[in-house]
């Protein structure tokens, strides 16, 4: 028992020795500072123009993440063998230490982090302040770039971070499991429908993932030019995450959702970084859960094609109007 204990407290002094057991899954600039030191994959998850402008020194790319690794009908995952060859083709090994990083406060490396822990990794860290707070920091920038040479993958999925819709409605009146929808209010609410119909999950408890950040109204901000940076998007401190969560059990199954995954996987980073032990990610979400006509659903609202329609055909109508008007203009001159 002895040997076993101190083979046990040698493994893990060589964990934190190389940052692994030192850190939750969200980590900070010096912390990716440092991983990519000692020969950590740093993986941009952004689209290929802002990773042509700027990255992190040695990132590697595959694109738009979000885009590349999901169907664009369903919003899963592709298959896994095409999963395998796009990351087997650079060099992006689930098995080896990886930050994930893309803008600050952007749900899209989260989404990065939940692949690779999705398909078996148990050393990825997300960077949420991403390139920002890298530049900010007063860190290099790169523009050239970065290969890894090429590997063969053959990738298992854990379905321990995931939930599938019939899961999900097998839970519904488990009293262990809990369940948070990260959507807007007006989603949650019915009143903003984006599947075949509206509503949200029996027993879920609605917290918007932009409720952990310093400013959750950041994006609206700088859309009207009233704040002059992202650095709202900025985590809130721990504590103020502990009382956002404080109604919520750490030791309960925990599944988070949003419309496609995305934004739940955020959450879902977040709470782990908070200490919550079983927390999945419900990738299909209300996309999936919505399509299922017999799953229960509270404020349930179908969406109206016809309403659609109408609001297009209006819309038509408009921009013809304008561009008759402009014509005109042009004309008179």
């Amino acid at each position: 028992m002895k040997r076993l204990c101190y083979a046990m407290a040698l493994a893990l002094a060589l964990l934190c020795d190389l940052g692994w057991a030192a850190a939750g899954p969200i980590v900070d600039t010096a912390f990716v500072a440092d991983a990519a030191k000692r020969g950590a994959i740093l993986w941009d998850v952004r689209n290929a123009q802002e990773y042509g402008e700027g990255h992190l020194p040695g990132a590697v790319s595959i694109g738009d993440a979000a885009q590349v690794l999901r169907d664009p009908n369903t919003e899963d995952f592709i298959s896994t063998d095409k999963i395998e060859k796009i990351l087997g083709s650079a060099g992006i090994d689930p098995a080896r230490e990886i930050v994930v990083y893309g803008n600050r406060g952007a749900w899209n490396a989260y989404l990065g982090l939940y692949a690779m822990q999705y398909f078996g990794g148990t050393h990825a860290h997300v960077y949420h302040g991403g390139i920002d707070d890298w530049q900010a920091d007063g860190k290099a920038i790169s523009t050239e770039a970065a290969r890894l040479p090429p590997i063969s993958l053959k990738l298992s999925t854990n379905g321990s971070v995931a939930v599938s819709t019939e899961q999900v409605i097998a839970q519904l009146k488990n009293p262990n499991v809990q369940i948070i929808d990260v959507r807007t209010p007006g989603e949650f609410r019915s009143e903003d429908i984006r599947a075949i119909r509206g509503g949200h999950i029996p027993g879920a408890i609605n917290i918007p993932y932009e409720m952990n950040w310093v400013d959750p109204e950041t994006p609206m901000k700088l859309a009207k030019k009233q704040v002059a940076n992202s650095s709202g998007m900025s985590l809130k401190p721990a504590d103020q995450l502990q009382a956002l969560y404080a109604s919520l059990d750490p030791s309960k199954e925990t599944i988070v959702y949003c419309q496609s995954g995305a934004r739940a996987s955020e959450t879902a980073g977040v709470l782990q970084q908070l200490g919550f032990k079983r927390v999945k990610v419900y990738d299909s979400s209300w996309l999936g859960y919505a399509g299922k006509l017999s799953a229960p659903a509270n404020n349930e609202t179908f969406f109206n094609v016809g309403a659609l329609n109408g609001r297009l055909t209006a819309m038509q109508r408009r921009i013809e109007q304008l561009e008759s008007k402009l014509a005109a203009s042009k004309a008179a001159k």
